[in-house]
C-alpha cells in the first residue's frame, strides 16, 4: 500500500510504500498528487519512504511508476528514497546521472534531512 503523507512542506510530495504495491497505488495515490503538484510548481519534488522490499512492487505498479517518470521526465527537480537497503540508497544516487533533476538516497534514520533535502532547504 502506498500512503500519502500529508505533513510536509507545500513543496514536496511524499509517500510511504508498506507491504504489496500495485498498478493501483501508484493510479489512484501517487499520480493525482504528483500532476496536482506539478500544475502548482512547475517542478517536481518528491519523496518516497520505503518501508517494503522492492520485491513487493507488482509488476503493474512497475510500470505505473515508470509512466510517471518518463511522462514528467522534465519537471523532475529533486527525489529522495528513504530506505535501509544499501542497493536502493545507491542506485537512486546513481540515477541522477541519468535522469533531469537530483537524485539521493537517505537511511531512514535521516528522514528530516531527506525531507529538507527535497525541499530545497539544504544541499
Amino acid at each position: 500500500m502506498i500512503q500519502y503523507l500529508d505533513d510536509l512542506p507545500s513543496n514536496i510530495v511524499g509517500f510511504k510504500a508498506t507491504g504489496e504495491i500495485t498498478e493501483l497505488d501508484f493510479a489512484d495515490t501517487v499520480m493525482p498528487k504528483v500532476k496536482t503538484l506539478i500544475e502548482r510548481t512547475d517542478k517536481l519534488n518528491y519523496l518516497l519512504v520505503l518501508e517494503t522490499s522492492v520485491k513487493n512492487f507488482t509488476i503493474g505498479a512497475w510500470m505505473k511508476d515508470a509512466i510517471m517518470g518518463i511522462k514528467h521526465l522534465t519537471k523532475w527537480n529533486r527525489a529522495a528514497i528513504v530506505s535501509d537497503v544499501d542497493a536502493i540508497r545507491t542506485f537512486t544516487d546513481f540515477f541522477s546521472y541519468l535522469m533531469p533533476g537530483e537524485f539521493k538516497g537517505f537511511e531512514h534514520k535521516d528522514l528530516q534531512e531527506a525531507i529538507d533535502w527535497v525541499a530545497g532547504e539544504t544541499d
